[in-house]
């Protein structure tokens, strides 16, 4: 072997496992080494069904959830009979094209109460049959819906069949 140009060896390295506190003897270049995970704690070796989380993300997601609901709990308990239905469509889908308003307009839908009996009484289909609407736009149409506060009641798929 040349002389100056290999790493220093170190027998005796630690390698511990961060979720479960596993330590192993092992060779290495560096004394010690830290993992995520090891073979002795991970869901695919151990066939557990549990959530490995190194970074926070799963606390970042249920915070972000907690948040979700506490927001919908405020709106749902005080604001139920102040939303108001006589409001221009284009007022509440504001991330609906221009061109798409013009077409419900066009189809007698102006108001959210058009629209909220619409879903109502024929469901996407009642959308769906007016030219020019695509399900893209019922989807807009709902999720703007939705994030104004209004609860849409669908007819149910399983009615005529």
């Amino acid at each position: 072997m040349r002389e100056g140009i290999h790493p220093q060896w170190y027998p005796e390295a630690e390698m511990t496992c961060v979720s479960c506190g596993t330590v192993w003897i092992v060779g290495s270049t560096v004394p010690s080494l830290r993992l995520d995970v090891c073979s002795n704690c991970h869901p695919f070796y151990t066939g557990e069904q549990r959530i490995v989380d190194t970074e926070g993300q799963v606390e970042r997601f249920y915070k972000r959830l907690k948040q979700r609901e506490e927001m919908l709990a405020t709106l749902n308990k005080g604001d139920e009979g102040s939303l108001s239905t006589d409001i221009d469509i284009e007022e509440v889908a504001t991330s609906i094209n221009t061109r798409y308003i013009v077409i419900l307009n066009e189809a007698g839908i102006f108001t959210v109460q058009d629209v909220l009996d619409t879903f109502r009484e024929k469901g996407d289909d009642g959308f769906l049959s007016i030219s020019g609407i695509g399900r893209k736009v019922v989807a807009d149409l709902k999720r703007s819906l939705r994030a104004a506060g209004y609860v849409l009641e669908e007819k149910a798929a399983t009615e005529e069949e």
